[in-house]
Parts: structure tokens; sequence; C-alpha cells
């Protein structure tokens, strides 16, 4: 498509001022790309809006990405010749019957390639206009589902034997099978691996931001190979299939390490799987970049160059807890300190700092390596978690002795964590002796940059902010779906926090073991901040949405 034409769809639907195009036409020109891929490509237009437009204007069907996807034909893929399959803004999508073929076009300028495609092949196509970034998206999920049926085919159906099992799983359609698994799962910025057995079918679903979707489904009769190949690589015994088992694998893709966390479990109709990724590099962030408001920001510092004390983070599995100790951990790193940690398992190596990995099978608890650490002329410690009474006492003998440690807690909020270190058996008037600090926290979704919609805000949203104490804002926004957030709405989480900082009031109402009532009601009239309360903070920043901060709050 020409540049005037584009320019003159953009200014009769009045997309953009005609300034702002400008300034898009002349990186267009700088850049050496299409005006339609610069406006695209920037999220300056959502696709949504621009597309159906030009599809209007060059007599092309346009549909969103959602639409397409469903029933894409890997197979039909596979069967076209590799310079069909490597064409820049053509891409044959699926076959309907005989001859009638979908076909996405990029570039409907290129009407001589689509003519020779449609004689070579006896085509009767149906063009629908897709851009670039479509396009790409598209061929990568037809090559990765190839590849994966291909795999699974070279696999085969029959039921097999230990020895055999064995010898399957060490073969290269099934090592290139889980590989894919993994890869993909990661290219998707999953964060756990779910395979799951059932009656008939084996399914695998991908955890992205929080939230569990299903990728892909294999025959049960393939299934045991798949998980025999994982449960090599993790060093598990492939032939117990009657008790849990825990691994661990390490992989490397495209020159970046990553750790999986392999745990096996039986099931009525096999083995479940779950494989939890670390991504050695994503733990490099600092304090600043974990969404902490400026002012919580300046109070984290505080707590953390106190000279000895407790400082808790507490949460759900999965709410960032390691994320944040490590951050915090790093931001104290200095030469003139000893920092030792006692880990389950260590997840990730950090440089200057003695990382123990906890083996209960040995003997090496949390509460028995913390005991050790004493030992060792410690100034900063960090246990991975309270788990028990032995452990808690421990850490608060460590604290009173004049340590700092950081340790996380599986409670709901900040407020209630005092309360589940005393039912441990701690002492109230040493918890108020040795606390410094509770930080309690959650993951909520960000709206993705490049489809969120403004709207207002409901009835319901103005009533939580007024009960909260806050304005309502005049515009909120809403999750929409494009093709950079695969269609949720949401790309990526951002940390939502509730810090209790023990000041001499509070300290007074834990050593006399006050209810969490009485706390939460001192925390808050003293200018504390809820979670939820922190979650209305992000939906007014235009970061998230009503129905991520109900789901991550509404058990608070």
């Amino acid at each position: 498509m020409d540049r005037m034409s584009l320019r003159n769809i953009i200014l009769e639907h009045q997309l953009l001022p005609e300034g702002r195009l400008r300034e898009l036409e002349a990186l267009s020109i700088s850049s050496g790309e299409g005006l339609l891929e610069t406006v695209l490509r920037g999220g300056h237009l959502r696709e949504e809006v621009l597309l159906p437009r030009v599809g209007a204007y060059l007599g092309l069907e346009w549909q969103s990405q959602e639409n397409y996807t469903e029933g894409l034909d890997a197979a039909f893929y596979q069967e076209l010749p590799a310079e069909v399959k490597t064409l820049e803004t053509l891409l044959p999508v699926r076959r309907q019957g005989e001859e009638a073929v979908q076909v996405l076009v990029a570039d409907p300028a290129q009407v001589d390639m689509f003519d020779q495609l449609q004689n070579r092949f006896g085509w009767d196509a149906r063009l629908i206009l897709a851009s670039t970034a479509q396009l790409q998206k598209i061929r990568t999920l037809l090559e990765n589902e190839g590849a994966l049926q291909g795999a699974l085919e070279e696999v085969g159906s029959a039921r097999l034997d230990d020895a055999a099992l064995e010898e399957l799983a060490n073969e290269a359609p099934i090592i290139r099978l889980v590989n894919l698994i993994i890869m993909q799962a990661i290219s998707e910025g999953g964060s756990d691996v779910h395979l799951e057995p059932y009656e008939e079918h084996a399914v695998v679903r991908y955890r992205v931001d929080g939230v569990l979707r299903e990728v892909s489904s294999y025959p049960m009769q393939q299934y045991p190979a798949l998980v025999s190949r994982i449960k090599i690589m993790a060093n598990l015994d492939i032939a117990e299939r009657r008790i849990p088992q825990d691994g661990r694998i390490t992989i490397k893709i495209l020159d970046r390490e990553y750790d999986l966390r392999v745990a096996s479990i039986p099931l009525l109709h096999g083995e479940g799987v779950v494989m939890r990724i670390l991504d050695k590099g994503s733990i490099n962030k600092s304090l600043d970049q974990l969404g902490f408001s400026a002012d919580l920001l300046a109070a984290m510092q505080g707590q953390l160059h106190r000279p000895h004390g407790i400082f808790l983070v507490t949460g759900p599995t999965g709410s960032g807890k390691t994320t944040t100790l490590y951050a915090a951990l790093a931001s104290i790193l200095s030469p003139e300190s000893k920092i030792i940690t006692v880990e389950d398992p260590v997840e990730y190596h950090l440089d200057g700092i003695s990382q123990i990995h906890v083996n209960p099978k040995v003997g090496l608890s949390f509460a028995a390596g913390l005991r050790s650490v004493l030992r060792l002329d410690p100034d900063i410690i960090m246990v991975g978690e309270i788990r028990d009474t032995e452990t808690a006492e421990i850490a608060v003998r460590a604290a009173l002795t004049g340590h700092l440690v950081f340790s996380t807690l599986h409670t709901n909020d900040a407020v209630s964590a005092a309360a589940r270190l005393v039912d441990m058996g701690i002492p109230p008037y040493l918890l108020a002796s040795s606390l410094n600090g509770i930080l309690a926290q959650r993951l909520v979704r960000k709206l993705c940059e490049f489809c969120k919609e403004e709207t207002s805000p409901d009835e319901t949203l103005k009533g939580m902010f007024q009960a909260a104490g806050k304005t309502a804002p005049e515009v909120v926004w809403r999750a929409h779906g494009c093709d950079e957030c695969s269609g949720s709405g949401y790309q990526g989480r951002v940390g939502v926090y509730e810090l209790l900082e023990v000041d001499a009031a509070l300290a007074a109402l834990i050593s006399r073991n006050a209810s969490s009532e009485e706390v939460r009601s001192c925390f808050t009239g003293r200018g504390g901040q809820l979670l939820h309360e922190a979650g209305l903070d992000k939906i007014a920043a235009g970061l998230s949405t009503e129905e991520e901060v109900l789901r991550i709050t509404q058990s608070e």
C-alpha cells in the first residue's frame, strides 16, 4: 500500500493528528520501513483500529488474531515448500476444502507474488490482511506446532515397559518434544509448566503472569515417554511412580541459563509433573524496579539499613517474595558485611553472598542451617522461609544478639504475621523487641500498553475508592487484547505492597499479644496502607484493572 493512501485513511478517519502523522512519516523514511509498520510497531494505533479501515480501502478482509489462530493447519503448513514458508509478507495458514486456502498478507502491493502462488498450486485463495508482526507470530505458532506434532508421530503410540521407556526417552524425537515444550514456555514468559494426565489424553498448561492456560494436548499412549524424559533430565527414578519425587534441571537456551525445579506426583491416570522455571537473569532487579511508590521505597531503604532485628516478607507462593529479598540483599551488599543465606533451594546465585542449600535428607534443615550460620560471624542472615517453631526461635535469638535477619512467612497480610509467630510459640515480648517490619505483597497483572482502553469507573469501583478515603479517578483503563499480549489484555506484572513498620505503639500492642484487628486498626490509624488500597493506586495510575486487584486481594 502506498504511503499517500495510508496517510489519507488515517487523516480521513481522524485516527492521528496531522502533526504526529508527519513525525511518523519521517521516522518511517529514516528507518527504511513502511509507514504501516511504523505506526503499528510503535503502538501509535492498534491493529484493530487501523487494519479494518485499510482492508476496506483495499477490498481485503481483516480478522482479529483470535479468529484466524483457531484451527491453524500445521500439517498443511509443513507441506509447503521452504521458499513459501519464508516469504516475509505472505503466509498460507490453512486449507479449506480441496482448493480453498486462507493466506495472510502483510503487503497487499505484492500482487504478482500472490498470483504466482495461486497459479503454481491451483489455490482459490482467500486473502486476510495482517500486520508483519501478526504474520511472524502466526508463523512461529505453525512451526512450533508442526515440530511438536512431528516429534509426537516419531514417538509413536505403543505401550512400553520401563526399559523401553528409558530407551525411548533418550531418543531424538522425545528429546526434541520436551525441549520444544520448555522453550515455548520460556518464550511466552511462563513461570511454570504443568503436565496433567487424564483418562484419554494429557494436557500441557503454562502459567503466564500468574494465570494458567492450556497450550497443547497429547494422546495418553505418548505421555509416559514425555514424563520419563523429564524425569531423566531431573535425575529422578523413572521406574518409581508410586511416590512424589523432586529434582532439578539446568538448561541453556540462546546463551541464557535457566533452572527448572521439577516435581512429580502419582495421580489417578498417571504421573503429574510441574516444572518451575527460574531465570537466573531475571533476579537482577533493584528495589526501584519492583513497583514501590517513592514513599514506600524510602521506607524500605530505612528498614534495610537497620543494625539488627527481623524483617519479614509475606505472601502466597509465586507472589515475588524471593525476588524482593534478593533485590534487598543486593542493595545492601558490601565488602564490609558478611551476608549468609539459608535456602530451599538456592534459586539464584549471587556473588559476594554465602549461600547454603537446605538438605533435610542429611539433617540440614532450616533450623540446623541457621544454627550453624550463627557460628560463622555473619552480619546479615536471610532464611528462605520460617516454617516451624525452632527456626522462628533461632531467628528471633539471632536478631536479639545483633544480627539483621530477613525471611518469609506465609500469611495473607502484614498484620497477621506477628500473630502467626506468636502461634508458633514465640513469646510476644521477645517478638516485639526483635521485629523491625513486615512487607506483605502480591503481583498484579499489568495492562498491555499496546491495547488498553480508556473507560469510566463504575459505581462499584467508585465505592471502593471512597471506602479507602481516596478520590476516584475520572478515567480508568480496561483490558482489551492484541497480538502483543497474546489476546489477554495484560503484559507483565507489578508488585502491590503493604508495609508495616514496627514503631513503639505497634511494639506495645505486639508485646501484650493484641489481636490482629487491634494491630490493623493501629496500623491504618497511623497512615498505613492495606494491600487492596495499594491496588487502587495501581488502578488510578492506569497500570491495572479492578478485576485484577480484586483477584489478588479479595481474600484480604
